[in-house]
């Protein structure tokens, strides 16, 4: 089984449907198959929450899709790692190249773990992408 470095942003494209929702569905689908673990930093919970609340109150998301994508995310099988044992190398990518903190906690799980990290965070994917070949911009997936 191949470890993968999942964000946010590539979740709730498995719930609600996105630009790249299709693109998205390949990687759940590897993920129920059995083919890939998902990983993430604690915080993916907070974030996706969020999300769900955003398009809720700003975007027309309807409360009963909004409350299918809370239940479903809730039973993802996803190895969570505290962003407490990340804080330190997430720090010096934010540093390093002008990213927020939360988004470099992704990125130095997926250095920790020596794994490929997905996001659909474009302008993330392409202010560090020289630096950390294993990441991955979720449209580029195969």
């Amino acid at each position: 089984m191949t470890n993968l470095v999942i964000d946010s942003n590539v979740v709730i494209k498995w719930f609600i449907e996105e630009e790249d929702s299709d693109t998205a569905q390949l990687i759940y689908e590897e993920y129920e198959n059995g083919n890939v673990s998902l990983l993430a930093p604690d915080l993916i919970y907070a974030e996706f929450g969020n999300i769900v609340w955003k398009k809720l109150i700003f975007h027309s998301l309807k409360h009963d899709e909004a409350d299918f994508a809370i239940q479903e995310a809730q039973k993802l099988a996803i190895s969570i790692t505290p962003v407490t044992d990340l804080f330190d190398d997430a720090y010096k990518i934010a540093v390093k190249h002008g990213r927020t903190f939360y988004d470099s906690l992704y990125l130095a799980l997926s250095v920790k773990e020596n794994c490929k990290f997905v996001t659909a965070d474009e302008k993330f994917y392409n202010a560090v992408r020289t630096d950390f070949p294993k990441m991955i911009l979720l449209a580029d997936w195969q």
